[in-house]
């Protein structure tokens, strides 16, 4: 199974480097030295890792090959995708990969059947499950364990305790804004939660 582990960014220096944003748990593993990764486009790999380092903050990756500027920009925006046996599991108990965790049914605690997930979105503090509702509509639920109680992947589905707002009714939130402005009470309330700082699953 081929699984995206890093976008290769913009060029570092002028002898080929060049950042990548990583989309998995395992960067020593999927992105070392020697590894043989395909590309999407296709057109431009595969490619061979020669060397990697970490600069600011940020993995730094030169490929057999690619020896200038010109050559790494040439990179930019590439995909890179490594092959995974569908039967292997991350190390740590509480990561999932993506295929792992694609048209899981989500429920809430209480059983109220949520959607299905659709997609798994990998953003720089956290990643967000994107639901299919019933209805058509999309849900994005934060993948932090204080939303995410249970993932049973013998059961094929994700169980929640989502804070309120996470999941209610476009409609419903609307009407109890109406309520609000109706009461005339002079003073506003926020309903915005805070962000969960939770330490983020990926996918490979």
């Amino acid at each position: 199974m081929q699984l995206v582990v890093a976008r290769i960014g913009r060029a570092h220096g002028i002898k080929g480097e060049v950042t990548v944003e990583v989309r998995t748990d395992e960067p020593e593993l999927r992105l070392g030295p020697g590894a043989v990764l395909a590309t999407d486009p296709a057109s431009t790999g595969p490619l061979t890792i020669e060397t990697g380092r970490v600069h600011s903050g940020r993995l730094l990756l030169r490929f057999e090959g690619v020896r200038d500027r010109t050559g790494a920009e040439a990179l930019r925006n590439t995909l890179l995708i490594a092959e995974v046996d569908p039967e292997e599991l991350p190390e740590d108990e509480d990561e999932y990969y993506d295929h792992q965790l694609m048209d899981l049914d989500v429920v809430t605690t209480e059983g109220v059947e949520v959607g299905r997930i659709t997609e798994i979105s990998h953003l720089p503090s956290q990643d967000l499950f994107i639901v299919e509702r019933p209805d058509g509509s999309e849900v994005m639920i934060p993948f932090v364990e204080e939303i995410v109680t249970e993932i049973d992947l013998e059961e094929q589905r994700a169980i929640i305790d989502p804070p309120p707002g996470l999941i209610d009714d476009r409609a419903e939130i609307a009407s109890a804004r109406d309520d609000e402005a109706e009461s005339d009470e002079g003073s506003s309330k926020d309903d915005a939660s805070s962000k969960d700082e939770a330490s983020s699953k990926d996918d490979a």
